[in-house]
């Protein structure tokens, strides 16, 4: 009998073919394994991006043997970690273990999707019997957009952009509406990037670059600013991350803000 989920965000249907006997498979298997699972891929994500999303939640978590398996669920791994956000690790491992249940989509070049964004799913039958779940889309394509300075690129890829909306998952986190703050959700993944020794993000919202939001420009350019202190000295200095809003998206908002929502 097949299964769907449905967003509640959006009117579509999601054909979750394979999710839940993946789910039952893990029920079943958990005598036999360390732990199950709720992080799971969506079939149609594929290895390549799958791959890319495990190398960067390896650096950020420092678990070298994290992955995903041939089910498409996240398992953490077994070899101690070396390195790496105890933080991050923390949250993962709540994520797989928790009573929610987050499948990974690609939502690669959508333009309703802002780096990655997460909304929460409805079963079509025997919702009452099954876990909460929340879809969590990943535009891959946004992050390979992205330019400026290599100490900020290193604190925002895709790997960051999930832990994101997997905190707003399990600790029911939010983010702020109004301008120069991180919030609360990105409060926690910068002590993550502390932990990393990476820098900050100093603020939740973009902004335009000046000369770039007026006319009829080909390109609308935007900026994201993180902050690391320098050694020795009590200062910070800042550091950019520019992208094309035309491309990423998010200019249709009433408050513009760098994805991860």
């Amino acid at each position: 009998m097949a299964y769907k989920l449905r967003r509640r965000t959006f009117s579509a249907i999601i054909k979750a073919v394979g999710l839940l006997s993946l789910s039952v498979f893990f029920s079943l298997e958990s005598q036999a394994a360390s732990f199950a699972s709720n992080v799971l891929c969506r079939p149609d994500l594929a290895s390549g991006r799958r791959n890319e999303l495990a190398n960067k939640l390896r650096t950020i978590t420092g678990w070298h043997d994290l992955s995903f398996d041939e089910h498409g669920a996240l398992r953490l791994g077994k070899a101690a970690p070396s390195g790496g956000s105890e933080t991050a690790r923390n949250l993962l491992a709540a994520a797989v273990s928790g009573e929610k249940l987050m499948v990974l989509e690609d939502a690669s070049n959508r333009a309703d999707v802002v780096f990655c964004s997460v909304v929460e799913g409805l079963w079509t039958k025997d919702e009452d019997e099954k876990p909460p779940v929340f879809v969590i889309l990943i535009d891959f394509a946004d992050f390979s957009r992205v330019t400026g300075d290599r100490v900020a690129l290193a604190a925002f890829n895709v790997g960051w952009g999930v832990l994101h909306e997997i905190d707003h998952v399990v600790r029911d986190s939010v983010d702020p509406k109004r301008a120069g703050e991180a919030g609360e959700c990105e409060d926690v993944i910068n002590k993550m990037r502390r932990e990393c020794g990476l820098a900050e993000r100093a603020d939740y919202h973009f902004s335009f670059i000046p000369g770039t939001s007026e006319g009829i420009l080909t390109m609308k350019l935007v900026r994201l600013a993180f902050e690391q202190q320098q050694p020795h000295t009590n200062k910070k200095k800042r550091y950019w991350l520019i992208w094309d809003a035309n491309l990423v998206g998010g200019l249709k908002e009433r408050i513009l803000t760098a994805g991860f929502r």
